[in-house]
């Protein structure tokens, strides 16, 4: 789990100087609530809500886990304490929720469509993440049965289109293998010409980008005839949807990177109920 000093923020942002609502309006006392799913899918972000309900004093208890298949009506936290503090958390602890389960939903749906024709294929997330909370995205992905990919530019090293506008590819392979023996180099090429190229001069993994699935087997079938293909891992990316998600994955490679499980994610709906009988005893 993320540090509570990460989650915090959450807070701070949509309560920067108390819940002045709550404050006006709610006596002190106890009160029960329960967190319900609205939604069919693979639930996550629940310990991360249940961290911030801690933090405030709040008793919670989990009916399913992070990675659980749940349906809608489902009951997946159980809260008691100071309503205060239950408002206080609620929307930022939904919105964690709501996001979260939403990539892994997504995620293990793609995944499963994958692994039917590919067993030996992985889906995996980028870097397309939303600015702030990567690690919850990234953690999502992982809940849903996908591969997180790098964290951020420090975890590995991915030789871009961008990068070879500058530097040549063989040249660029050979700088990167020469920082550390320990790190893998993945190197991003459009043309079975520049998969060739990047195997002869030492890539471990080539991400074949924005390539049709004829130009994807024309990019293996040199490597095989040359010898390469056993000794590199083939990663695809760019321009891969639902719909054609099966046909890349059962071609002879080994991960599928999209975007889509996080820049476009279909929130998942979750809603806290205070549970009837609860008015506040000051």
């Amino acid at each position: 789990m993320v540090r509570i000093e990460y989650l915090l923020r959450f807070i701070e942002e949509d309560s920067p100087s108390g819940d002045i609502t709550s404050d006006a309006v709610i006596p002190d006392g106890k009160c029960t609530a329960v967190i319900r799913a609205e939604d069919e899918g693979i639930i996550a972000g629940i310990e991360e809500a249940r961290a911030l309900f801690t933090y405030f004093g709040i008793d919670s208890r989990e009916s399913k886990h992070d990675g659980d298949a749940v349906f809608s009506q489902d009951i997946l936290l159980s809260l008691s304490g100071c309503p205060k503090g239950i408002l206080l958390v609620e929307r930022t602890a939904l919105n964690i929720i709501g996001r979260m389960s939403g990539i892994a939903t997504q995620t293990r749906k793609l995944a499963d469509k994958v692994a039917a024709v590919n067993p030996r294929c992985r889906i995996a997330s980028t870097r397309k993440t939303c600015p702030g909370i990567r690690a919850l995205d990234k953690k999502a992905v992982q809940l849903g049965g996908g591969d997180p990919h790098r964290m951020s530019l420090s975890d590995g090293i991915l030789i871009k289109d961008n990068h070879l506008a500058l530097v040549p590819l063989p040249d660029a392979i050979r700088a990167a293998k020469a920082v550390s023996v320990y790190r893998k180099i993945e190197a991003e090429v459009e043309t079975p010409a520049d998969a060739l190229i990047a195997a002869e001069a030492g890539a471990d993994i080539i991400l074949l980008d924005n390539m049709t699935p004829n130009r994807v087997r024309d990019s293996l079938d040199l490597l095989e005839r040359s010898g390469f293909r056993d000794r590199v891992r083939i990663e695809l990316s760019g321009g891969i949807t639902d719909t054609t998600l099966a046909e890349y994955a059962a071609l002879d490679i080994d991960v599928i990177s999209m975007g889509a499980l996080t820049h476009s994610v279909k929130n998942f709906s979750v809603t806290l109920e205070i549970l009837p009988g609860n008015e506040g005893s000051g």
